[in-house]
């Protein structure tokens, strides 16, 4: 059976003539199914006639809303989806001066392997389709009741692992006979898989990438990440130019503060030599804590002398505001605790 949602509309346009139906009708489930439909029998413009044949090679996918939390603190909803084979992925929404703001997962687990990370633990099950990540979107924002205007690609899993289905979902999120959220109001985060830096920076979309770099040097990431065994810190630094200078768009780098492992000033010294010249800015992220890890974070004081340091070196940094920590809003914590 087909999942009508892992279709592009182009595609959908051609399977749709290929069992005789309209042109026309491409534009009308399309729209039908970024608007939530969970049936064909809600989408009440089509013919009987042509809901029998869908109904016999295609289906419409769901999520279920398995767990639901509100943060008392500042609105952040999380939401635990389980998928039709009984996995389970989680998606977070949150609430700025701009808009309500998705983060979503791109698999079922993760392959990864950070150290600092609660959504690796256990592994990667499998790749999300793009229908799946897709319907985070269009059930959560169906949940809630109100638009949602950017996504953030950096829930649960690595999205460059799932590349292919990353780039189908991106184009239908676009489109504006869907959802229509422009590409400058999404973003995505990698790990630092290089091969596919380069084929995202073919694809020219102007989204904003975003690497999750927490180290200064090798030795370092090393012990965090095992990404970097594989793809040193150099090779991922020309990715992110090359990546600069083919889109023009700016690149942002998160970077997790772990206590006595890589929040030295010392440490912001070599990061802003790293990145210089890119325009680049910095995502500050006090660790969170992960009950099988035993990271802590530092001081507000050492987390402050850190931002300090970098841009007194010219490297533009925030710290990452703290939305939904009474609910455990950092992916892949519910998860696991269902699990």
């Amino acid at each position: 059976m087909i999942d009508l949602k892992d279709f592009e509309y182009d595609e959908l346009t051609e399977y749709l003539l290929s069992i005789g139906e309209k042109k026309f009708r491409a534009e009308q489930i399309f729209s039908w199914l970024h608007r939530g439909a969970e049936s064909y029998e809600e989408m009440t413009n089509l013919s009987k006639a042509t809901r029998e044949k869908l109904e016999k090679e295609t289906y419409v996918s769901t999520l279920k809303i398995r767990e639901k939390y509100v943060s008392q603190l500042d609105g952040t909803v999380k939401y635990l989806f389980e998928l039709p084979d009984g996995n389970c992925i989680e998606s977070v929404v949150m609430r700025y001066h701009h808009g309500l703001t998705i983060c979503i997962s791109s698999q079922v687990g993760c392959r990864m392997g950070c150290r600092f990370c609660a959504s690796t633990i256990g592994g990667l099950y499998r790749c999300l389709t793009a229908g799946e990540i897709l319907n985070q979107v269009i059930f959560a924002q169906k949940d809630i009741g109100e638009r949602i205007s950017n996504i953030v690609i950096m829930g649960i899993g690595e999205p460059l692992d799932n590349f292919d289905n990353i780039i189908k979902f991106l184009h239908n999120v676009n489109h504006e006979k869907g959802l229509n959220i422009g590409y400058r109001h999404i973003t995505l985060s990698t790990c630092g898989l290089v091969p596919k830096i380069y084929d995202l920076a073919e694809e020219n979309l102007p989204i904003t990438l975003t690497i999750s770099l927490h180290a200064p040097n090798n030795e370092i990431r090393d012990t965090i990440m095992p990404v970097n065994h594989k793809y040193k810190i150099d090779e991922l630094i020309k990715a992110c130019k090359t990546y600069y200078e083919k889109t023009g768009r700016r690149i942002s780098f998160e970077y997790s503060l772990i206590h006595g492992v890589n929040d030295s000033t010392e440490n912001a010294a070599d990061l802003a030599n790293l990145i210089k010249g890119m325009g680049a800015h910095v995502n500050l992220i006090p660790v969170n804590k992960v009950e099988e890890r035993d990271f802590e974070k530092g001081s507000k004081a050492e987390i402050n002398a850190f931002r300090e340091k970098l841009e007194k070196m010219g490297i533009n940094a925030t710290i990452r505001r703290e939305l939904g920590s009474d609910i455990s809003a950092s992916c892949g914590q519910l998860r696991k605790k269902v699990l």
